[in-house]
């Protein structure tokens, strides 16, 4: 596991934001997160305003003004934001969804947890997959 990682939490749900950001903290007290409202906020961020990119993007896919299945087609576009992995954490359970997201480029699919000790275990599912799949 990267020592200083950077996250980018996007979700319009403020009480998910804040129950993300525990269990994160929970996980890993070292880890940076950033967070967006919407999809465009999250594209304003990584374009224009973060020094540093994000190591994960952690994308709700309900969220008004720019979805997260458009906020997705728009980061796996650019050049600079597309090696970036995305992880679609969200309460939606359709199969199709769940589907349409990896073909666009989603690296990993979560429902959202329903408990502080799901979530810790969630997190850190996706910090191993992917602090492995980076060192390799």
């Amino acid at each position: 596991m990267k020592l200083n990682p950077i996250y980018l939490i996007v979700d319009d749900d403020e009480d998910d934001i804040d129950f993300f950001h525990e269990a994160m903290r929970e996980v890993n007290a070292s880890a940076l997160c950033h967070f967006a409202y919407d999809g465009e906020e999250a594209l304003s961020l990584l374009r224009y305003k973060l020094k540093m990119l994000p190591d994960l993007i952690f994308l709700d896919l309900n969220m008004p003004r720019m979805d997260g299945i458009t906020c997705l087609r728009e980061l796996k576009r650019d050049e600079k934001l597309r090696h970036i992995p995305v992880i679609i954490n969200t309460t939606s359970a359709y199969q199709k969804e769940k589907e349409d997201c990896l073909i666009l480029g989603a690296a990993y699919f979560l429902t959202k947890a329903t408990s502080f000790r799901n979530m810790c275990e969630n997190i850190i599912k996706v910090i191993n997959i992917f602090s492995h799949s980076e060192s390799s």
